[in-house]
């Protein structure tokens, strides 16, 4: 799909999952605009689109785990309260789990890797498991990540931005 819409990927906000595509558009007009040009894409290399997954226009919808909401990408609550009404894990299994979950919405917790590496540790098989004071920290940490975690804005690749790798 990044193959059959790289300009599109490089100048509107489109949103490629798979075998999904969601643009996000500030007006009715442009919406348009973008929604023609990808069905004038999708027929020019013989792609077939289901009827069923098209959906024309929304405010908000639920994407993989995420919550688009126009320009912004955001965490879908009911997932996170999914996992928040869970019990403390008792496990490394359980443990695991969890960092699994969290570890998906990465790009919407600062510092994940420095929060998540007391319960990181605890997986390791030679490790007992053992909720010591940090690593309850760490899963606290993370917990009220997960229920606070900004929304994510796309780049807007007519301007220029600086990129700053650690």
């Amino acid at each position: 799909m990044n193959e059959i819409f790289p300009e599109q990927r490089s100048e509107e906000c489109l949103i490629i999952s798979i075998d999904d595509i969601i643009f996000c558009s500030k007006t009715w007009e442009e919406h348009i605009y973008r929604l023609s040009r990808a069905l004038s894409k999708i027929q020019s290399v013989n792609m077939k689109i289901s009827l069923k997954k098209f959906h024309f226009v929304f405010k908000e919808l639920k994407e993989l785990g995420h919550l688009v909401c126009g320009l912004p990408l955001g965490i879908d609550k009911n997932k996170v309260s999914e996992v928040l009404l869970n019990p403390m894990p008792q496990s490394k299994e359980e443990i695991q789990l969890f960092l699994g979950f969290s570890g998906y919405y990465i790009q919407h917790i600062k510092d994940f890797a420095s929060i998540e590496k007391p319960l990181y540790e605890l997986c390791d098989k030679d490790t007992v498991f053992e909720m010591t004071v940090d690593r309850l920290k760490a899963y606290e940490s993370l917990r009220q990540s997960l229920t606070t975690a900004p929304l994510l804005l796309m780049a807007d690749f007519k301007l220029p931005f600086n990129l700053y790798i650690d």
